[in-house]
C-alpha cells in the first residue's frame, strides 16, 4: 500500500470511542468500511466516500488553490459554507445539510480548524469564520490544547490546527486562554519531548503519561509552536540546529525542526511501519517535515527531503486524491517552488481535475492540455491525464495531510 493512511480519521476513532460518541469512522485504509455515501455532491472534491473527510479535503483544496492563485468554483465554496452547523462548527460530512445539527452531528476541531482557514483566505466569509472559531474557542481544554473533539483530550495535532485557524484570523494563540488561564503554547510545550529524548513533540501522552515521539505530530507541533497557519512562510535562517531547553513553544518548535533534520538525512523521506506491513516512505508526513523545516529555517536541510518529493510526490497524489495534491501544492509555496513545475508536474493541474473547474480555468492550465510527466516510484512515466482517469477507480481522497493526524508511530 503506498497511500498515506488517515491520522484525521484514525484520530477520530480514538477521541470518540473514548468518549462514546456517536460514530466511530476508523482509519482509511485497504480496511476501511464500505463506502456510505452512494453519491458524492458535484461541488465537492474527490470521487471517495467524504463521510470522514469531506470538509477537511475541501478546505485543503480551496486552500492550495487559493495559494496557487486560482479562484475556485463558486459551487466548491457553496459546497463548505453550506456544511457549517448553526453554532459555527463542521462536521466532516452532513448529507442533508438542510437539516439542523444536533448533539449526534460529529462535528470536531480539525475540519472547523481547517474550514476557518479556507474561508478566511478566500475572504468574503467574515460571519462564518467569526462564528467557527467562536466556536473553537469554547472547545479548549482546561490545559490550554484542543483534541479532535470538544472535550477530547488535547493532542498536537488538533492544537497546532486550530492555532493554524487563530492565525489566519489575525489572532495570536497566547491571546486564547482557557477557564483555568492556559494558553496552545502552554499545551504544546507539555506535550514536547525533552532532549534527551530527541526534542520531537508527542501526539498524546501515553497512559502512564510517557511522551513517545512522532514524527507526524512533530511536524505540526512545529508550524502550532511558530504560531503558523497551513500556509507557511520561509522562516528566516535558523540558529538553532540542536535541541536545546525549550523555554516557551518557539522554542519547542525549533527542537522539533532540529529533530525532523536529523531523522531526514538518511533517506531524505520518512517512513511509515502499518501494523503487520513493511516499512515504506511516508510521503504525506515527508511534505509536512519540509514546510515545517522550511517554516523553521532549515531550509539546507530540506533540500534532499523536497528533491525526493518532487520525484515521488505526484504519483502519490493521483493515487491519493485532492488532500495529497492540495497538501504538496502548500509544500510547494512554502519552499518557494513552482506548484505548476513540481519536477516535472504540474500540482495545480492535477488538483483542479479532482473537482469542479475552477472561476480561473481558462488561466490555468489543466491536466488534459499538461504535457507533464509523473514519475511514478518505480521511475516509469505516467501522463497526469491518463493517471488522474484512472486515479478515480482508486477512490481519489484516500490519503489526508493534516491534517490530520496519526497516532501510529513514525520511524
Amino acid at each position: 500500500m503506498t497511500v498515506r493512511r488517515s491520522a484525521l480519521a484514525l484520530t477520530a476513532l480514538t477521541a470518540l470511542t473514548a468518549a462514546s460518541a456517536a460514530f466511530a469512522p476508523a482509519a482509511v485504509a485497504e480496511d476501511s468500511p464500505a463506502p456510505s455515501v452512494k453519491k458524492v455532491p458535484s461541488g465537492l472534491y474527490g470521487d471517495s466516500d467524504p463521510t470522514y473527510d469531506g470538509v477537511y479535503r475541501q478546505s485543503l483544496a480551496l486552500l492550495a488553490q487559493h495559494t496557487a492563485g486560482v479562484e475556485p468554483a463558486a459551487k466548491a465554496v457553496d459546497w463548505l459554507t453550506g456544511q457549517q452547523c448553526a453554532d459555527g462548527s463542521f462536521a466532516p460530512f452532513r448529507a442533508e445539510p438542510s437539516a439542523d445539527c444536533d448533539t449526534k452531528t460529529p462535528v470536531d476541531t480539525n475540519q472547523t480548524a481547517t474550514a476557518v482557514q479556507a474561508l478566511a483566505a478566500l475572504g468574503g466569509h467574515d460571519e462564518a469564520v467569526g462564528k467557527a472559531v467562536d466556536w473553537l474557542k469554547a472547545a479548549q481544554n482546561d490545559d490550554g490544547g484542543w483534541g479532535y473533539t470538544p472535550g477530547g483530550d488535547t493532542d498536537t495535532n488538533s492544537t497546532s490546527l486550530v492555532i493554524g485557524a487563530l492565525a489566519a484570523t489575525g489572532t495570536k494563540a497566547g491571546a486564547v486562554t482557557s477557564k483555568k488561564g492556559k494558553t496552545a503554547e502552554d499545551a504544546l510545550l507539555g506535550l514536547s519531548l525533552t532532549c534527551a529524548d530527541g526534542g520531537a513533540f508527542a501526539f498524546q501522552p501515553e497512559k502512564n503519561g510517557d511522551l513517545t515521539a512522532n514524527e507526524d505530530a512533530t511536524a505540526a507541533g512545529v508550524l502550532g509552536g511558530l504560531g503558523s497557519s497551513l500556509v507557511v512562510t520561509k522562516g528566516e535562517s535558523a540558529a538553532q540546529t540542536a535541541c536545546e531547553k525549550p523555554a516557551d513553544a518557539r522554542a519547542a518548535a525549533a527542537n522539533g525542526a532540529a529533530h525532523l533534520a536529523d531523522v531526514l538525512k538518511k533517506d531524505g523521506h520518512l517512513t511509515s511501519a502499518m501494523p503487520g506491513a513493511e516499512d515504506q516512505p511516508d510521503t504525506g508526513n515527508t511534505a509536512d517535515a519540509v514546510t515545517a523545516l522550511y517554516a523553521a529555517g532549515l531550509t539546507d536541510a530540506a533540500k534532499k527531503p523536497l528533491a525526493w518529493l518532487e520525484k515521488n510526490g505526484p504519483a502519490w497524489a493521483e493515487q491519493s486524491g485532492p488532500s495529497a495534491w492540495a497538501q504538496l501544492v502548500l509544500t510547494a509555496h512554502a519552499t518557494g517552488t513552482d506548484p505548476r513545475a513540481f519536477g516535472s508536474t504540474d500540482l495545480v493541474a492535477g488538483l483542479n481535475a479532482t473537482g469542479p473547474a475552477p472561476k480561473s480555468a481558462e488561466d490555468t492550465p489543466s491536466a488534459q492540455d499538461s504535457a507533464k510527466q509523473v514519475v511514478d516510484e518505480d521511475g516509469s512515466q505516467i501522463s497526469v491525464w491518463w493517471i488522474v482517469g484512472v486515479g478515480v477507480l482508486v477512490g481519489a481522497g484516500i490519503g489526508l495531510m493534516i491534517s490530520l493526524r496519526n497516532k501510529s508511530g513514525r520511524k
